[in-house]
């Protein structure tokens, strides 16, 4: 009596498809099997009852499924998306707020939705954790499979070789045994593993494959966690310096500092550089004229507290390295210099100014501040600003515009406009130094009663009125703005990207397939000689590999000469048992 039920909405040629299928798998058996790392699927009919261990089980076994772990690849590189496109806290602030103020709108959804911390929100770090315990669960089996593999000999030939995808059989006068010796001479001389087993030759060859496999996902986990360890011991920071300035890589000498939440401000490295001088040219003809071809900030910097002083010459792309430690050479502009005297005729102030570009041609905006020491024409202690607007490349009066024509300083000029009164920094409010808040100070007027403003060249002075003292535009120095980066792992992570490249290209090209030889003395008295070839999947290449084998192999065992009596024979003969075409 059949346990077995019928499909009524089969065709009888899907049915015959179906046992046809099932008849391969049996005949092929454990030569058809094990092709492949992957664990099999169970069917549903061999799950447990649905229970919690039942529903755990199936979880599991979905979650450490390679095509859930594809999912979550693509989850987290989809995901990846609004952190390269939107404004992150952890890596500029004031961009951020910038945004917000910009998008009214959408704000308050991003907000919710934690994409202007991507990288550190729950549903991120969800997709990263599942990924990181899917591709370990996915990675242990297979890979214990696969040294059992390694481990094993490839199976015997199936009963029917006729049955596999490609097949090719020819009668020699051979004997069985020196057929199949030169069978597996030639299997191993061009690579395959190879044994004798029963009266056939079996052969494997394309472990590759799997490993590949196997590599390119451990290749995942290994970027996985140097992804995480360098987001946690990772830190960076900001630094402008102006030509003759220097830095030292300590928490306070910074603008700007972010770190990982794992780092130690005590393991900064410790060294320090001077900025000698920058070197910027630009191109001055053609389309392109005004594009730079050259940023270089010659420094001196030493390693360590007491380093021997040394020097470097840091470019776009090519950082100083200092004990895992990079200096990035980020941006650059002009800081003008200028003296203040107060009503006295005292020098208060002369300092070299950074100013911010605004433009492709370096036009630049600043303040200056002259907090301690101006006192005005009664003796009374007061405090300046000046508003400054400054180009490197003048366009000449009348030209309608203020902004600069060309990067260099070319024909430098500073325009200013000055206030009095209180600067506001003794509130104990953090001010942007580059801003001026006016809140609290009076504008200088000139004769004419207007705002004071004035346009200077190098080497001219603004008399302030009411002899309130002069502010004297003295020169010229250049800043170069420096990104400090320690990345602890990058090296890991690097090595993780190629590993999963090689991996993945292994696992693409490289084909798994088997060889079987079978040489059987026929009815007739003479050696039938069959091949058949199997592969995991279908490939044109199968056959080609396969016919040359037997091109190679008929040479050692050439092909015996038909007669009529053997013929005669043929046509009423039962073939040999494993000599079907």
């Amino acid at each position: 009596m059949s346990n077995t039920t019928s499909n009524p909405s089969s065709s009888p040629s899907q049915e015959r498809d179906q046992d046809r299928d099932q008849e391969n798998a049996r005949e092929l058996g454990a030569a058809g099997s094990q092709l492949s790392t992957a664990p099999r699927e169970e069917a549903m009919a061999d799950l447990p009852a649905m229970g919690v261990i039942g529903w755990a089980r199936w979880f599991w076994r979905q979650l450490t499924s390679m095509r859930v772990a594809l999912i979550l690849l693509f989850l987290l590189s989809l995901g990846a998306i609004p952190g390269s496109l939107i404004p992150q806290n952890s890596v500029d602030e004031l961009k951020v707020q910038t945004f917000k103020d910009a998008h009214t709108v959408v704000t308050p959804i991003y907000e919710k939705l934690q994409f202007f911390d991507v990288y550190s929100s729950v549903w991120f770090s969800a997709i990263y954790n599942l990924l990181f315990v899917s591709l370990i669960g996915c990675i242990v089996p297979r890979t214990g499979t696969f040294v059992g593999q390694l481990r094993s000999r490839p199976p015997g030939a199936p009963r029917r070789l006729t049955r596999l995808p490609a097949y090719t059989t020819w009668r020699t006068g051979a004997e069985p045994e020196q057929v199949r010796e030169a069978a597996l001479r030639m299997m191993r001389k061009r690579r395959y593993r190879a044994h004798v087993t029963g009266n056939a030759v079996a052969a494997e060859k394309g472990y590759l494959r799997e490993a590949g496999n196997l590599i390119f996902h451990i290749a995942l986990i290994v970027m996985l966690i140097a992804f995480a360890w360098g987001q946690l011991f990772k830190s960076e920071g900001a630094k402008l310096v102006v030509e003759g300035d220097g830095f030292s890589n300590t928490i306070t000498q910074y603008d700007d500092f972010k770190s990982g939440s794992l780092f130690d401000n005590d393991s900064l490295v410790p060294f320090s550089f001077t900025l000698d001088d920058f070197i910027g040219t630009y191109e001055r003809e053609g389309p392109q004229v005004g594009t730079p071809r050259t940023y270089e900030a010659h420094v001196t910097y030493s390693d360590g507290a007491y380093g021997t002083p040394k020097k470097k010459v840091i470019k776009v792309n090519e950082p100083l390295v200092v004990d895992g430690t990079k200096v990035y050479l980020n941006a650059h502009g002009y800081a003008p210099v200028v003296s203040v005297k107060d009503g006295r005729g005292k020098e208060v102030y002369k300092a070299a100014v950074p100013l911010l570009p605004i433009d492709n041609n370096v036009t630049s905006t600043g303040a200056i501040k002259v907090m301690d020491g101006y006192r005005d024409k009664n003796g009374k202690k007061d405090q300046l600003g000046f508003q400054a607007f400054f180009v490197p490349t003048f366009a000449g009066n009348g030209q309608g515009t203020m902004f600069s024509q060309f990067p260099a300083a070319d024909m430098p000029v500073l325009a200013l406009n000055g206030y009095h009164g209180s600067l506001g920094v003794d509130s104990g409010i953090a001010q942007n130094v580059y801003q001026l808040d006016t809140t609290k100070m009076t504008e200088f007027k000139g004769s004419d009663g207007k705002q004071l403003k004035e346009r200077l060249l190098v080497g001219e002075t603004m008399k302030l009125p009411d002899g309130a003292g002069s502010i004297t535009f003295e020169g010229i120095q250049e800043w170069a703005s420096f990104q400090i980066s320690e990345q602890p792992a990058s090296g890991w992570a690097l090595t993780g990207a190629i590993g999963a490249i090689a991996g993945l290209a292994g696992s693409l090209f490289i084909q798994r397939r088997r060889v079987w030889v079978r040489a059987v003395r026929g009815a007739d008295g003479v050696t039938v000689v069959e091949m058949a070839g199997l592969g995991r999947s279908e490939s044109a290449k199968l056959p080609e590999e396969l016919a040359d084998l037997a091109v190679t192999l008929n040479a050692e065992a050439p092909t015996a000469p038909d007669t009529e009596s053997d013929a005669a024979e043929a046509s009423t003969a039962e073939p040999a048992e494993g000599a079907e075409k």
